[in-house]
């Protein structure tokens, strides 16, 4: 594929003799499952959604053209993808976690955190997870309390100073 992708959903299995597979999905877009809906295959190769139900979590997926369990366990372990460019718009203050990977992460007092790594989904709220050239892991909440400023074309962002947190412990027990 010429553009980069996002992985939105991992064939687990055959489900049943009509060819649909059941998928675990990776994507919080609502409609990334939606009959006529398009994926891919990491190969590039297109397939188009004809049937899917299920919950939020795991789907089971039939698509066009695959119409027997024999061709929809050919799928098992096949990871599903999205161009970026079919990705839908975010909110002000909303990121995509490929967009935030290796950005370097600063304290308002310059000490750096180092790069964002992963983004762990929570209920609450995402953690970003930054490692720093010591080999150093920290969790970073996002939330408005903590992150100060995020800079995408500059690849940083700023977060205020937590103690315990994003600062070292002042040792006021």
């Amino acid at each position: 594929m010429p553009e980069p992708t996002v992985v939105v959903g991992v064939v687990t299995k055959a489900h049943g003799l009509r060819g649909e597979v059941v998928v675990l999905v990776r994507s919080d877009n609502p409609e990334r499952f939606a009959v006529g809906a398009k994926v891919f295959l990491e190969d590039g190769r297109e397939l188009r959604i004809r049937s899917a139900r299920g919950s939020s979590s795991r789907f089971v997926v039939g698509f066009e053209g695959i119409d027997d369990r024999s061709t929809s366990e050919t799928l098992h372990g096949e990871t599903l993808v999205v161009p970026v460019s079919m990705l839908p718009s975010l909110a002000e203050g909303e990121y995509w976690p490929h967009d935030l990977e290796g950005c370097e992460v600063l304290t308002e007092s310059g000490r750096s955190l180092g790069a964002i790594t992963d983004v762990i989904p929570n209920p609450a709220n995402d953690l970003w997870v930054t490692v720093d050239a010591e080999g150093n892991e920290t969790l970073v909440p996002a939330i408005r309390q903590v992150i100060a400023e995020v800079d995408l074309a500059a690849r940083r962002v700023l977060v205020r100073d937590v103690p315990g947190l994003t600062a070292p412990d002042s040792g006021d027990d």
